[in-house]
């Protein structure tokens, strides 16, 4: 049970996250009449600063910071990487997320669906994008209650039996009501005592490791005498050649695969500007450092004894915060990692919410919606979708969960050929791309659940361990490009292109000017 210090923090940090889901509305207040930009996207008026906060606080969720070390606690050096991940998220985003604000902002979208439709012509391209969107964020959304519930459970913060639901509930109803009022603005002003609470709290947990083992080296090798290994270079903390492949490909899908997610799309469309887009993806960089830490924290709970249950390795870091900080810091820690998961909650349920509306709503059953009527029904679709992922948690297992999040991530990679490749060509046919979706939906479902639910497969005879998600992908851009070879030599017509982007690659060229270059 949990001390009276440590809950007292713990109930401080989340009334701080509630009254400034209050502020929200002061957050770049707008006099425009309601609209889904207003709503989703706070008016696109977010500087660097709140955009730095708003896109981390998405991108770097609550479960990460558990799952990661987590991972780590019970598999070693293959739980790092999640670092190459987000920093090779970095420079895709300063490319591919700018280009796209500047696109959806001249156009007016919202989504990458409305994206797709104008880049396409095509409504059922835009459809099953958003569909696969809105499927892959729903178990995503889950698993913050499932990191909110482990952190819980580790502090003693979490009563057994309903009392325990009626706590998960509450933190929740908070956020549901902010959220329906002030849509992106609350998650916006949440995700600064995010950042503050997480770094803070962080600093503190690594100086009180480092205090206790004498330094990160006697951490590694206290965690790898736990692995049986009587060194680290003979233990589990080193990557074996034949993990690299696995470790490489699951690091470059993962980060191909992020920024298609529609919540951290929507966190980059609420920015002021291309430049303020640029400036974020290069700081984003010290969310990473922070993602690493949590990591390294994985492994000192290895080396410090921690017995985690079976099959909750994410409780580890939790465990080792109750062990060896004071009730105050350790309330201070299991609060930053709740509000941690308030600030993607709230994103995935708006991002959702916004999907459904524009290219399913709008698209088939109200194309006549008014902008105040779009408003009203991403709210209770947004509600909706919070009050599923609860049901979601409490109906089904933990491990449930967690593998329809496995699956997710690879059908978000199949709608990257036609947002991110359309963004730089638009040769690719609306029909080919439907078909190569299909594959790669299909071929990456199968091999997931061949494996057992694990995201690595095997090839070449057991051979070579790579991730489905990249794989999949390969064989959805192959038959998209072949697909498009035999519709254009059979004549079929495609959709009018209304995005003012190229129709084709092109090389920018210098212009002349009359003087040799060296």
């Amino acid at each position: 049970m949990a001390d009276a210090a440590m809950t007292a923090t713990f109930l401080a940090v989340i009334g701080g996250a509630s009254l400034l889901a209050v502020t929200a509305r002061r957050l770049r207040p707008s006099d425009r009449l309601p609209s889904l930009e207003g709503w989703a996207l706070a008016d696109r008026g977010l500087g660097p600063v709140w955009t730095w906060l708003l896109l981390g606080g998405t991108i770097f969720t609550a479960y990460t910071f558990t799952a990661v070390p987590g991972l780590a606690y019970g598999n070693g050096a293959p739980a790092f990487f999640a670092v190459p991940y987000t920093v090779i998220v970095c420079p895709l985003a300063f490319v591919l997320l700018t280009r796209l604000w500047e696109v959806a902002r001249r156009h007016g979208y919202v989504t990458a669906g409305d994206f797709v439709r104008g880049r396409y012509g095509s409504a059922p391209l835009a459809l099953v994008v958003a569909l696969t969107g809105i499927l892959a964020t729903m178990p995503y959304l889950a698993l913050q209650l499932l990191g909110i519930r482990a952190v819980l459970t580790a502090g003693g913060l979490y009563p057994k039996g309903a009392a325990g639901d009626l706590v998960m509930v509450a933190l929740f109803a908070g956020l549901a009501v902010a959220t329906y009022r002030h849509g992106l603005r609350a998650p916006a002003v949440i995700s600064a005592l995010k950042a503050v609470a997480v770094f803070v709290s962080l600093t503190a947990v690594c100086w009180l490791v480092l205090e206790r083992f004498g330094g990160p080296g006697a951490v590694f090798e206290g965690a790898a005498r736990r692995l049986g290994g009587t060194s680290v270079e003979e233990s589990a903390l080193l990557l074996a050649p034949e993990q690299q492949p696995a470790y490489a490909t699951l690091a470059l899908g993962s980060a191909l695969a992020l920024l298609m997610y529609p919540h951290v799309l929507t966190a980059g469309f609420a920015a002021d500007g291309p430049r303020t887009v640029r400036k974020v993806a290069v700081a984003l960089p010290a969310w990473t450092g922070l993602l690493a830490l949590f990591g390294f924290l994985g492994v000192a709970a290895l080396a410090s004894g921690v017995r985690a249950p079976e099959g909750g390795a994410e409780a580890a870091v939790p465990m080792l915060v109750d062990r060896l900080m004071p009730g105050p810091l350790a309330g201070l820690v299991f609060g930053a990692i709740t509000v941690g998961a308030l600030v993607p909650a709230a994103v995935m349920s708006i991002a959702a919410a916004t999907g459904f509306v524009r290219n399913v709503y709008v698209e088939y059953f109200q194309p006549t919606a008014t902008p105040k009527r779009q408003v009203r029904i991403a709210k209770v679709v947004s509600l909706t979708a919070k009050v599923g992922a609860v049901a979601f948690v409490f109906g089904l297992r933990d491990q449930d969960a967690i593998n329809l999040q496995l699956l997710g991530g690879v059908w978000i990679l199949q709608i990257f050929p036609a947002v991110a490749v359309g963004l730089f060509t638009g040769r690719l046919h609306p029909r080919a791309l439907l078909a190569g979706w299909g594959v790669g939906m299909v071929t990456g479902t199968f091999l997931v659940v061949r494996e057992g639910f694990s995201s690595i497969v095997l090839l070449g005879g057991g051979s070579l361990e790579i991730y489905a998600g990249l794989l999949a992908l390969l064989l959805n851009l192959t038959v998209a490009v072949l697909g498009t070879t035999v519709l254009e030599r059979l004549g079929v017509p495609r959709g009018a292109d209304a995005t003012d982007l190229p129709s084709r690659l092109t090389v920018r060229r210098r212009p002349e000017t009359g003087a040799s270059n060296p």
